[in-house]
């Protein structure tokens, strides 16, 4: 999509349509709205499409409900502006316009607009043969008055979109087109395009390096498994801050010899939505460049129950030294990501946030409206809750006492891999903080967030991509 900003009146732009935002209580009185009194209330993601308005170059105008002006912002921006595109894209227009309310013509809301439009814009329809939907074409914000810093809005919020666009193509693969070669090869792919380092340890590297625990869970697949590492390394980054990214990449989760049921198994695809967030990411950064080094590290692995598959009862020892007793092979996510954490520590990381679809029980918790972010420092946990904030995807803290450790107690080894019915979210929690020892660590449990079972106005069903843009507003954020 080709993104860009004109400064000009609204009525002036030549475009197939033009998003007008109308908010309730506030008629909309240039584009004929005031002749549908009553038709158009301006509730949040209210459209109604008029052809031919007089006085308006477009040919068509989308009065888009904005909801009440008092709560309008950057993150119903984005989705005012993803709601509209998926409503005009339907009718197959292709050259679309978003005039920016005056009162919110501010570099967010022009960031957020763009972002909106692309991520509109994505339909999971890759495998289809039939007729798709036409992808639109253009998108351009319109305002009033010149302002530098709307470009420089425009353009992150170009880039940020697409990156997560890219993840959820990603995660929308099937696991028979993407196996762990197949993530390595992706994120070698973005190194080579966006100038990263890209590193791709193979089973017996891993080996070499005590990864007991990720290697247990992956012997039960004729898939081997990889540990990939991208780095973005600016010149002149502090010396005392190496943000380091750790996501899940278990390309398909059959739970292992503790198997799952088969009712909605398919959608374990995307059980490698943490570590996708994390490459696509990177891929933001690498264009965006902020000042702090950043590293991510996708271990990944396929969770199958083959005849080597590990066993519940099995005992594996993780690179750190800690031994695990495997209670439930369907509870791997904390298994490979321990070693993970284990190795990004090695290679001087100072503040680790890894990403995964890790438990259910996070959803039983949040349900698919917020993320849980769990951290063992209270100044990380802030900065990754203000780029949440800044970014619009929502996450929730939750508690990590002490205490919890006791329903990881394990007779036969240090600690087991679940404890148990009760506190299931902060027990997997409070399992990596072990991993990730005393550098400053989050978690972030996106279970509930990274996959849409049914489709919304503003959003396809299926991968949403969360939580790149947090990740990225992160990065660019960091003050040392």
């Amino acid at each position: 999509m080709k993104i860009s900003l004109e400064f000009q009146p609204a009525e002036r732009v030549d475009a197939e349509a033009l998003i007008v935002p109308v908010f309730e209580g506030r008629p909309e009185t240039r584009f004929g709205a005031a002749s549908l009194a009553g038709e158009v209330t301006g509730k949040a993601l209210e459209m109604t499409l008029l052809h031919h308005v007089s006085g308006v170059s477009a040919a068509r105008v989308l009065l888009a409900g904005a909801g009440k002006p008092e709560k309008f912002t950057a993150s119903e921006q984005r989705s005012l502006a993803s709601a509209a595109i998926r409503h005009l894209k339907a009718k197959s227009v292709a050259r679309v316009a978003l005039a920016l309310d005056p009162a919110f013509a501010a570099p967010e809301f022009a960031q957020a607009a763009v972002e909106g439009a692309i991520l509109g814009d994505f339909d999971p329809d890759t495998y289809k043969t039939g007729e798709k939907k036409k992808a639109v074409e253009s998108f351009t914000v319109v305002v009033t008055a010149h302002d530098e810093s709307l470009d420089r809005a425009i353009e992150r919020g170009r880039i940020v979109a697409e990156a997560q666009n890219y993840t959820r193509a990603l995660v929308n693969e099937p696991a028979n087109k993407l196996t762990p070669s197949g993530v390595a090869a992706a994120a070698r792919q973005v190194a080579a395009e966006y100038g990263l380092e890209c590193q791709v340890l193979d089973r017996e590297e891993m080996a070499a390096l005590g990864m007991r625990a990720l290697l247990g869970v992956a012997q039960g697949s004729a898939e081997p498994p990889a540990l990939v590492t991208l780095r973005y390394q600016p010149s002149g980054a502090p010396s005392g801050v190496h943000l380091g990214l750790v996501g899940k990449g278990v390309t398909f989760d059959s739970g292992g010899i503790s198997i799952k049921p088969g009712d909605g198994m398919e959608k374990m695809k995307y059980d490698m939505a943490g570590g996708a967030s994390a490459i696509g990411a990177m891929r933001a950064i690498a264009q965006l460049k902020p000042a702090i080094a950043v590293t991510a590290f996708i271990p990944c692995v396929e969770n199958m129950p083959g005849g080597r598959a590990q066993r519940p009862g099995d005992i594996v020892a993780a690179m750190s030294g800690k031994t695990i007793e495997v209670i439930n092979t369907d509870a791997e996510g904390r298994l490979i990501l321990a070693d993970a954490l284990s190795y990004a520590r090695s290679r001087g990381c100072t503040h680790l946030v890894d990403v995964a679809t890790l438990t259910g029980a996070i959803v039983i918790a949040l349900g698919h409206l917020r993320a849980g972010l769990f951290s063992s420092d209270d100044g990380l946990r802030d900065r990754v809750l203000s780029a949440s904030r800044s970014a619009g995807e929502r996450m929730w803290p939750m508690p990590l006492d002490e205490d919890y450790k006791d329903y990881l107690k394990s007779a036969f080894a240090d600690l087991s891999n679940v404890g148990g019915r009760w506190g299931g979210a902060v027990t997997a929690a409070i399992f990596l903080k072990e991993f990730a020892e005393d550098t400053p660590w989050a978690h972030i449990d996106i279970a509930g967030t990274a996959w849409l079972d049914d489709e919304k106005p503003h959003l396809a069903k299926g991968p949403t991509g969360l939580p790149v843009r947090t990740l990225v507003r992160l990065a660019l954020d960091w003050e040392a």
